[in-house]
């Protein structure tokens, strides 16, 4: 698992990830998500270059949604896979992950939010 940050805006954050998202990825990606989302307001989480989610990588992703979510923040998934939309959207996360498939959705979702 490969994980790339960038900052778009103040108060948001863009990362990717690449690879598999399964108990090595999440290893991975466990500290630097957790930073993030205890110091930006959103986060946009490029999930188009993940091939597999385990459900130690879905904790991490609801770990730090949950964070941002206390402080008024979201995060959101932009374009997962099909098969990792899926896994989400079974497990019934699509509301505290919401997925989004274009950036200026993604922006849309973080803005609307922030404005409440």
């Amino acid at each position: 698992m490969e994980i790339v940050t960038s900052e778009d805006r103040g108060a948001t954050a863009r990362v990717a990830l690449t690879g598999r998202l399964d108990i090595v990825g999440a290893e991975v990606i466990a500290l630097p998500l957790a930073t993030l989302a205890g110091a930006k307001q959103g986060l946009i989480v490029d999930m188009s270059g993940v091939s597999f989610i385990a459900s130690i990588g879905i904790r991490h992703l609801v770990s730090a949604a949950k964070a941002l979510s206390r402080r008024n923040g979201r995060l959101v998934l932009l374009n997962p896979s099909e098969m990792v939309a899926e896994v989400l959207t079974t497990s019934g996360l699509t509301n505290l992950l919401p997925i989004v498939r274009s950036d200026s959705e993604a922006v849309a979702a973080l803005d609307s939010m922030q404005r409440r």
